[in-house]
């Protein structure tokens, strides 16, 4: 799916990489028409060596030849980097795009031009692996094209949903620290294969794939997860006699706890100005 313009990605750490590899496989863009910055001389040879595009440590060079610019820097680093970027910026042409944890799309749009279309994101570290889970939330002067420009770009490192910025603390607590829970899951589940018998390896790969499996077939089937889980679990069988273990040590509780304690960690760190999560 080509997105039809050009993109600038403003710092190429971990996440911006994720979006030009993304990007370049996905065929949403040609390497003429993506260009990266970054401040260290080691990480744009690396990206110009790996991908082959234009990689600059002038921010401003690089918004001005493109439509979109996807900020990638860590929140503590995203002042300066809107600083040089504001000079370059058109309004009524350039869509800035923000996947800085915590940071309010207002502290965004009063360091750029008035008028500047802005869109907020929370991605995960899944982009790694082109299986993200975003979401997105719009500025005072973003619209509806401008929000379906941001989804496109992030379709190349994932899947991602709109929902209002009062809410994008609880996706940081939800799908941005997720990942974490998930591999927690994983590891006590490999425990608990290695403890009945099986190799430590065996147990892994079991462990992960089966997590993988049913969060695909949630996605895919569009069916409730109690709906499924009733499927695999027969009466007085192996699944319920583990499910029943689950549920008398409060896991869905404790979930659901980690969840809101995400949510209200990352609203005290937007509300101290650090962001992260």
């Amino acid at each position: 799916m080509k997105l039809g313009e050009r993109v600038a990605v403003i710092g190429s750490g971990a996440m911006g990489e994720a979006f030009i590899r993304g990007l370049l496989r996905g065929g949403f863009v040609t390497r003429d028409e993506l260009v990266a910055t970054d401040k260290s001389p080691e990480r744009c040879a690396h990206i110009e060596q790996s991908y082959g595009v234009l990689v600059t440590a002038d921010n401003a060079e690089a918004l001005r030849s493109a439509d979109t610019a996807v900020v990638a820097v860590k929140p503590q680093n995203i002042v300066e980097a809107l600083r040089e970027l504001a000079p370059a910026v058109e309004v009524g042409r350039h869509l800035v795009v923000s996947i800085a944890a915590g940071v309010p799309t207002a502290a965004i749009e009063k360091r750029l031009p008035p008028g500047t279309a802005v869109v907020r994101a929370m991605p995960n570290i899944a982009a790694l692996v082109g299986q993200a889970a975003t979401g997105l939330c719009r500025g005072s002067f973003a619209h509806d094209s401008h929000l379906k420009r941001a989804q496109k770009l992030f379709e190349a490192i994932g899947r991602a949903v709109v929902v209002p910025e009062n809410l994008m603390d609880a996706v940081t607590g939800l799908s941005g620290s997720g990942p974490a829970y998930a591999y927690l899951v994983v590891e006590a589940l490999a425990d608990g294969g290695v403890a009945a018998g099986l190799s430590r390896e065996a147990a892994l790969f079991l462990a992960a794939q089966t997590l993988a499996g049913a969060a695909r077939m949630v996605l895919d089937t569009g069916r409730h997860p109690a709906e499924l889980r009733n499927w695999v679990t027969s009466p007085a069988g192996t699944t319920a006699a583990g499910l029943t273990v689950l549920e008398s040590r409060g896991i869905r509780g404790a979930l659901m706890e980690a969840v809101l304690a995400g949510t209200r960690r990352s609203r005290e760190l937007g509300e101290a100005g650090t962001g992260g999560h």
